[in-house]
């Protein structure tokens, strides 16, 4: 059972390591024992984030291509940095984590959104995380 907090602390610290791989050409395998000595972390943390990472690096075209999709009035070279990787992380865990229900992830993703994101960050992830929701079941 993880340790209460260390999923949220983790995907914390997987948002913050793609965000900073936004602005690199590292790759992603390369740059992260670099991320973890300026952003040290307890082994589960560090467990879980590496899922997170791996698995929105592994899986980056198609979670654009969702989130892409389910934009509205919203053209996708305007969504932030910051809000499109909070959505890649959530989108992630609701696609390919079956132990994360989809509402944990939108809830955690939301909380991102509000200490990492713009003003209007929460209500944009929230609105664009339902959708997808609603047209995967």
């Amino acid at each position: 059972m993880p340790e209460f907090g260390g999923r949220s602390k983790a995907r914390e610290r997987a948002l913050q390591f793609l965000f900073g791989l936004d602005f690199t050409c590292y790759a992603w395998q390369h740059a992260l024992e670099g991320f973890w000595i300026m952003a040290p972390s307890r082994p589960t943390v560090r467990k879980y984030a590496h899922a997170l990472i791996r698995g929105v690096c592994m899986n980056r075209e198609a979670l654009d291509a969702d989130i892409d999709s389910a934009l509205q009035h919203w053209a996708p070279e305007r969504v932030g940095r910051v809000e499109r990787n909070i959505l890649r992380v959530a989108l992630f865990e609701m696609r390919h984590a079956p132990d994360v229900p989809g509402a944990v992830a939108i809830d955690e993703a939301i909380e991102l959104a509000k200490t990492f994101g713009a003003d209007d960050a929460p209500r944009f992830v929230n609105g664009v995380l339902d959708r997808l929701r609603e047209n995967s079941g």
